[in-house]
């Protein structure tokens, strides 16, 4: 069965357990308002559409303005972010802006240094937050949860800056045992096409990073994506700041983008599918320390986790239907992502997430 029909119900399953373990009701969890929770839902969204300028911009900056129209660039941005949010760990979009991007003429080192920008604009601004976040949350008497934040932060923004450093210093290339682990799952021509490939890829990467980041243009540039992400962010803070209000629980901005950066950190464990389960978990032993929220120990049976519930279906399967109407349209356009990626070798690299794609309708 197709993955992408399966993706939205797996992930509707961590709350359906909540729910049916809990003393949650429909009537509780919608308690909170049409308007603030179509409002909470539009703020999500909004958080979606500045990655995908954002995207955009950096395609504008770093290759050039003629390599597809903003609409089509935010179409594939929202496309690839339905297949971040249904995997673990946020993992896979990048491959569908990649093939967007080589199939637009781009050389497939360039789309990848365009996909890896945005990746670490997203690691430097989102553990940044989550530090803060777990420091306050020490502060504040959540040792564990404030260390677990901290925790899953760190690994990802060590590996992402130590590429950055690594990358504009030198060549980088894959280890040599990776051609006989490669060989062990895949035909041994493949394996070494897939092995080329991607060195030639990350050879274009390091040459990109070696030639920006000595350049006080790019940094500019990137300065500028690191403000839009940091404005997403705030957003995604917005969506439970407006629900958490709605309900009784005087939060502020602030309290909220923590919980939310919070939840965000803690989700990006390869364990669900989009953090589902996590999110909810993160967002609801960070909220507890809040003054006016009621403790850990007594929450399933008051309205904090409807509150979390709610915020849950407004900030990811709201926006999921309109990332996978996104992911439809680009479907049933002529490109297709795996003849797109046969032709310019990267096929072995997105089989995973692309097997079932219709032939000659993906772009």
């Amino acid at each position: 069965m197709n993955w992408r029909l399966l993706a939205i119900p797996a992930s509707i399953v961590p709350l359906l357990i909540m729910i049916f373990s809990t003393h949650v009701s429909p009537t509780n969890i919608f308690a909170v308002g049409v308007i603030p929770f179509v409002m909470s839902s539009v703020s999500v969204i909004g958080r979606i559409m500045l990655q995908a300028l954002r995207f955009d911009y950096f395609i504008r900056k770093f290759i050039g303005p003629n390599v597809s129209t903003t609409g089509k660039i935010i179409s594939a941005r929202l496309a690839g972010e339905f297949i971040t949010q249904t995997t673990p760990s946020y993992v896979g979009g990048e491959i569908v802006r990649i093939a967007f991007l080589t199939k637009n003429g781009v050389p497939a080192g360039n789309a990848a240094w365009i996909t890896t920008m945005e990746i670490i604009a997203d690691v430097f601004v989102g553990t940044i937050l989550a530090f803060i976040a777990g420091a306050l949350a020490i502060y504040k008497g959540g040792d564990f949860i404030g260390i677990a934040v901290i925790l899953v932060a760190v690994p990802t923004f060590v590996f992402w800056l130590l590429l950055v450093v690594f990358s504009a210093k030198r060549t980088l290339r894959l280890p040599s045992f990776s051609l006989k682990v490669l060989q062990k799952f895949i035909a041994k021509q493949k394996a070494e096409r897939l092995i080329n490939t991607t060195n030639t890829a990350i050879f274009d990467l390091c040459k990109m990073s070696r030639q920006n980041f000595n350049s006080v243009r790019a940094v500019k540039i990137f300065a500028v994506g690191i403000a839009i992400t940091f404005m997403a962010f705030l957003l995604q803070g917005a969506s439970f700041l407006i629900l958490a209000n709605a309900v009784g629980f005087r939060l502020g901005v602030f309290d909220s983008l923590m919980a939310t950066s919070a939840s965000t950190a803690l989700s990006t464990l390869p364990i669900t599918i989009g953090g589902s389960g996590l999110a909810e978990l993160g967002i609801w032993a960070y909220t507890s320390h809040f003054t006016g929220i009621p403790s850990f120990a007594n929450v399933v049976n008051d309205s904090h986790l409807s509150l979390i519930i709610a915020w849950r279906i407004a900030s990811y399967h709201v926006p999921l239907l309109i990332m996978w109407v996104a992911l439809m349209k680009l479907t049933m356009t002529k490109i297709s992502i795996k003849s797109l990626t046969k032709k310019h070798n990267l096929w072995d690299v997105t089989h995973k997430t692309s097997t079932d794609e219709t032939e000659g309708t993906r772009g």
